[in-house]
């Protein structure tokens, strides 16, 4: 897999009827490994190893409905008193970061309404604090850490 402009962290991956899968720390079970994955799981630890972000409140592949149509966040941060603060969308390594990808994260948080959307390839990451009062957003030069959310 591609080096990614995160820390690295101790991975474990395997083999399991004939395909790798790496270890989700969150869900506390191995998944395929895509090159999508690959960004997701280094960015999980980035959060928890470096920005000090408790494992406890991030779920990975959370599940949003919006009348019959079903949707599905990769990551998504809670206060402690389960609130969700941020949404986190990863892309591959090979794939632009565009306003469309803005566009997806952005109809994410009209049901979830964060304080923080993040999003990363594993190479170029950009996160925006909501600004709801002002009706507009601030993007941040690095992803906060916990304690000054």
């Amino acid at each position: 897999m591609q080096e990614l402009n995160l820390p690295r962290y101790e991975i474990r991956v395997e083999r399991c009827a004939g395909r790798l899968t790496i270890f989700d720390i969150l869900r506390r079970r191995h998944v395929a490994l895509t090159p999508e994955e690959w960004v997701r799981q280094h960015f999980i630890h980035y959060l928890i190893d470096h920005k000090g972000y408790p494992q406890g409140l991030l779920a990975n592949e959370v599940e949003l409905r919006c009348g019959e149509k079903s949707l599905r966040c990769d990551s998504v941060l809670y206060d402690r008193t389960l609130r969700p603060r941020m949404i986190i969308e990863y892309k591959a390594p090979s794939v632009n970061i565009t306003p469309k990808v803005f566009q997806q994260i952005s109809t994410y948080n009209l049901l979830l309404h964060v304080d923080y959307l993040v999003v990363s390839n594993g190479l170029i990451h950009y996160c925006v604090k909501m600004d709801y009062d002002n009706q507009k957003y601030l993007f941040l030069e690095d992803i906060p850490e916990y304690k000054n959310l």
